[in-house]
């Protein structure tokens, strides 16, 4: 809706422009009719064109202003129009029945017909003032069968009809006036007034309307901030219905309730990522990533409640559907050529969804299990995809799955070998060295990620061995992990794997001095001590070795 304040200070602008290159016209015309005068220097000439020319310097944007000419216009308006249904909702029904509709429609006119009057004065100001009577003829038509005390009309169905009737001509409107003030501020009034009373079927129905009707304009003109307050609206109202147990089809049964919850919300989902991959290619990549993470965010946490709160056992199952619906959006955003965050942006959510899946089918160990797999394969997809954000929603599964480990399955050799392997394959994946042609990623470096793996890699390593040594051998045990990633990290040649090694060779010495010469008996102090030592002289010869070459 700022789109118009902006449009408005680009018209002043190009209004100064036009009367300086009319000014420039008139001068070098008189100019041209001087011949007997002596021209001018051209560098003065070329000094005053440019003095001419060069735009103003642009005003910095007074606060108060802005305060007051945007805000307080939309905000006015929206307590402006939820006062006067209230005062439908109390009032009306003591009227008779011609007269409840002849005085709501009156008002929404006569408010309507005061915005344009408004407009030939102050454009944007009067188009504020004109959405919030379309707005309010929404609500009004809204009231004449939902509200019980100013119900006219019985039947539901041409109640649907004239809604949807009243949405197209307040998209027709807006569209034929190209403006998105009175478009947003007729929907999203048009939205949250049906909030103000009980939330039903009817309320549902109506608000997939107003969806729709702003998902037009996502399509064909392209405005963002309609459609995204229409989305941020429509959950909203879901939420509110959620909350409220009997609020629609009292005395059913839960599961014919929980099928129509979840009818809304995947018609909701379906709606805005099918406006959404119309044509992602002439929407900025904020907007794109804003659609695709609400809508996601919407169905996962609602559809997640509605389906918890009725079977628990089929969240899995909910899951993994939705995983599978973003997959498929992420293969259709491929295929229309969308932004390459709107792709990469799908693919993670995607394996974000099958790892939301995993705790509510597995437990304990068969969770670490899981969850390692999972990370496996959205790192090795992310080499396939050349998505570095998929390697990294790999590397943080894989690091969910190594805390939980030692949370949950303390001792579990067999999972911490499988995560230490996991780890080093993701980091491997994407690195130049992994058989096949490299991805842009790894030739672009991402060396933060592999630090990353390389740190799970070491944290596995040190889980595994440490839980292998008897009590007394704890320091040794971290020294023979260190090893282990020094052999690795030379064998790779990968110098995070040797930095890690490094850093838990430095604990492995600190907690030698702080805890075990108090504490050891005498013959694990001589063997600790001896074999760290051969351990150390071991990595430093390779490092001189290396050096050595190297010269």
């Amino acid at each position: 809706m700022s789109a118009e304040g902006d449009e408005q200070e680009l018209r002043e602008a190009i209004r100064k422009l036009e009367s300086t290159v009319a000014s420039l016209e008139a001068r070098l015309a008189r100019l041209e009719t001087s011949g007997a005068r002596a021209e001018p220097p051209p560098t003065v000439v070329a000094a005053e064109a440019t003095r001419a020319v060069a735009p103003a310097a642009p005003e910095q944007r007074d606060l108060e202003a802005h305060l007051g000419t945007y805000w307080l216009s939309r905000l006015g308006i929206v307590a402006l129009i939820i006062g006067i249904a209230y005062l439908i909702t109390y009032r009306f029904g003591e009227l008779g029945m011609l007269a409840r509709v002849v005085a709501g429609y009156v008002l929404s006119a006569g408010l309507g017909a005061f915005g344009l009057w408004l407009a030939r004065r102050h454009e944007l100001f009067g188009r504020i003032v004109f959405g919030g009577g379309l707005a309010l003829a929404y609500f009004v038509t809204y009231a004449l069968h939902f509200l019980p005390s100013v119900r006219v009309i019985e039947s539901q169905a041409l109640a649907l009809v004239l809604l949807a009737l009243l949405v197209v001509a307040i998209v027709v409107i807006a569209h034929r006036m190209q403006s998105e003030t009175v478009a947003g501020i007729a929907l999203f009034l048009g939205l949250h007034t049906g909030m103000l009373s009980e939330i039903t079927t009817f309320t549902l129905l109506s608000t997939t309307l107003l969806a729709s009707g702003a998902l037009f304009f996502l399509v064909r003109n392209r405005w963002v901030v309609v459609p995204l307050s229409s989305l941020v609206a429509v959950y909203s109202t879901h939420v509110v219905w959620a909350l409220r147990n009997d609020s629609v089809a009292p005395g059913a049964p839960e599961r014919e309730r929980l099928l129509l919850s979840l009818g809304f919300l995947l018609l909701y989902f379906v709606l805005f990522s099918v406006a959404l991959l119309a044509r992602p290619r002439e929407l900025s990549r904020r907007a794109c990533l804003a659609f695709a993470l609400l809508n996601w965010v919407g169905l996962a946490l609602l559809g997640g409640y509605e389906v918890a709160r009725w079977s628990e056992s089929h969240l899995f199952t909910f899951f993994v559907v939705l995983a599978l619906a973003e997959a498929g959006s992420a293969a259709v955003a491929r295929a229309r050529q969308a932004p390459g965050p709107l792709f990469h942006a799908y693919l993670a959510l995607t394996a974000i969804t099958f790892a939301l899946a995993m705790p509510t089918e597995y437990q304990d160990a068969t969770l670490v299990a899981a969850w390692t797999v999972t990370g496996l394969a959205t790192g090795l997809a992310a080499r396939g995809t050349d998505s570095p954000v998929l390697r990294w929603v790999g590397v943080l599964i894989l690091f969910t799955a190594l805390g939980t480990c030692e949370v949950l399955t303390p001792g579990r050799a067999l999972l911490l070998a499988a995560l230490f392997a996991a780890f080093v394959i993701v980091e491997r994946a994407g690195s130049a060295l992994w058989p096949g042609p490299p991805p842009a990623s790894a030739q672009r470096g991402d060396a933060l990620l592999q630090a990353a793996c390389a740190a799970g890699a070491g944290l596995s390593l040190l889980g595994l061995v440490g839980g292998l040594m008897p009590e007394g051998l704890v320091t040794l045990g971290w020294v023979v992990a260190a090893f282990g990633l020094f052999a690795l990290g030379f064998a790779v040649r990968e110098r995070w794997y040797r930095w890690a090694a490094l850093a838990l060779l430095g604990l492995a010495l600190v907690r030698l001095l702080v805890v075990d010469l108090a504490n050891l008996p005498a013959d694990q102090r001589v063997l600790t001590f001896i074999l760290l030592g051969v351990m150390l002289l071991v990595i430093s010869y390779t490092y001189t070795r290396l050096r050595d070459r190297k010269g």
